[in-house]
C-alpha cells in the first residue's frame, strides 16, 4: 500500500476520533493572522479540510471558502458541519489557474513525500492569484516516514527554507513555532508557514 492510500484509510478508519479530537480546538490565534492578510469576500481553498473547522470559522467571518479532502469520510463529516459541500479530492488532482485568492493547508500536506509535496507547492501557486498566500504547517523535526498508520514529513526553519530553493514561484512571507492545541499534546511543535506567490 502506498503512503497515500495508507493515510487515506487511517483517516476513513478513524474519522469520528479525529474529528473528536480537532473540532473544537483553539485555533483562533492562526485563523486570524491568516485572515488579517485577506479581505472580507475573498476565496480560500481549505485544502484538506479535516472535521470543517477552519472552513466554518473562514465562512462566518465573511469569507468565500470552498473545501476537499481526501477522505470520503471526512467530506460527509464536513459537509454537514459547514453546510456546504466538501468535494472529495487528492491534493494531487488541484487542476486550477489563478482562482483562489488565498490556500489554507492546515496539518494537511505534511502528508505527501517530499517529491510529491514539491509538485503539490506548484499546482497550488499556479491555482493563486497574483500575491496570493498559502498559510500551511508541518510537524517540527527532521522525519519523513510512517507514523502510526500515516505518512508524514516533518520541517524546521532551515529544511523547509531549503526545500523551497526548488520553488521558484513562491517565497516564505513569515513562520512561527507552536505547541500542539490538542489536550494532552503540548508536547509536540510544529512549523507554521505563510509563503506568497511571486
Amino acid at each position: 500500500m502506498n503512503s497515500t492510500n495508507m493515510t487515506l484509510e487511517y483517516y476513513n478508519c478513524n474519522a469520528a476520533d479525529f474529528t473528536a479530537s480537532t473540532l473544537n480546538v483553539d485555533f483562533q490565534e492562526n485563523q486570524n493572522r491568516f485572515l488579517k492578510m485577506l479581505n472580507r469576500g475573498d476565496l480560500i481553498l481549505d485544502f484538506g479540510c479535516g472535521s470543517g473547522r477552519d472552513t466554518k470559522y473562514f465562512l462566518e467571518h465573511g469569507m468565500r471558502v470552498e473545501a476537499i479532502d481526501g477522505s470520503i469520510e471526512l467530506c460527509r463529516i464536513a459537509s454537514g458541519y459547514t453546510g456546504i459541500e466538501v468535494r472529495n479530492m487528492l491534493f494531487q488532482d488541484l487542476d486550477e489557474h489563478e482562482r483562489y485568492d488565498a490556500i489554507w493547508a492546515c496539518s494537511s500536506i505534511l502528508h505527501l513525500p517530499k517529491k510529491e509535496l514539491k509538485d503539490v507547492f506548484q499546482k497550488m501557486t499556479c491555482s493563486l492569484k497574483p500575491d496570493g498566500i498559502i498559510y500551511t504547517s508541518f510537524k517540527y523535526g527532521e522525519f519523513e516516514g510512517d507514523r502510526h498508520g500515516r505518512f508524514f514529513v516533518d520541517f524546521t526553519e532551515t529544511s523547509f527554507s531549503n526545500f523551497i530553493k526548488d520553488i521558484p514561484s513562491i517565497r516564505l512571507k513569515s513562520e512561527w513555532v507552536t505547541e500542539d492545541v490538542r489536550p494532552g499534546r503540548g508536547n509536540e511543535a510544529w512549523l507554521n508557514l505563510i509563503l506568497q506567490k511571486k
